[in-house]
């Protein structure tokens, strides 16, 4: 009889692990983990690209120094920022890693004014296959970040609700992610002048 209780303990203490939560939370802090690289890398392949971007623009454009600096400026800061796991864990170097994005990502965008200041930069076969990489990969970034996003909302998710709430309040301690945030000022459409 005993051996029965002892087998029926450890049968329901196995089932209440399993439906804990625990290896789902775990399951949902790894994804966050793998779509935050994600993101990194889309990052890593446009700070890559930038400097083919600056030098073929500056052959054209010597007289626009104050955007290219702007944009070496804006990737070096970007190049500088310690990345990892560890950004994911403090909402302080969060919010400086996506300020140092939209400083590139205004600088960039200053560059694509020179474009049309200056059609014989379109003329140019080397600057349009890298304004093409540049656009695809500002796709590629966007389709991370949103991505990351829907890892970050499930994670937080399986975070407060029950059972993995108490799961998470009792044994694992994980804190809450932060999400991917619009730039202020996102909201308005941007002035377009010809």
């Amino acid at each position: 009889m005993r051996r029965l209780f002892k087998l029926l303990f450890i049968l329901s203490v196995l089932v209440m692990l399993q439906a804990c939560g625990y290896n789902t939370i775990q399951e949902k802090d790894e994804a966050v983990i793998a779509l935050w690289a994600d993101v990194e890398a889309a990052y890593q392949r446009r700070a890559d690209l930038i400097p083919g971007l600056v030098e073929t623009v500056k052959g054209y454009a010597a007289h626009e120094r104050e955007t290219l600096t702007a944009i070496t400026e804006a990737r070096a800061k970007v190049g500088s920022l310690t990345l990892g796991k560890e950004v994911l864990e403090n909402p302080q170097a969060f919010e400086g890693f996506q300020q140092a994005q939209g400083a590139l990502s205004s600088a960039l965008s200053r560059l694509m004014v020179v474009v049309e200041r200056y059609p014989e930069l379109k003329a140019d076969q080397g600057f349009r296959d890298f304004s093409h990489q540049l656009e695809g990969t500002e796709n590629r970034i966007n389709v991370a970040r949103v991505r990351y996003n829907e890892g970050v909302r499930a994670f937080n998710t399986s975070i407060r609700t029950f059972p993995g709430s108490l799961t998470n309040s009792l044994l694992l301690k994980l804190p809450r992610r932060e999400p991917f945030k619009a730039e202020a000022g996102a909201e308005k459409a941007p002035a377009v002048k010809f």
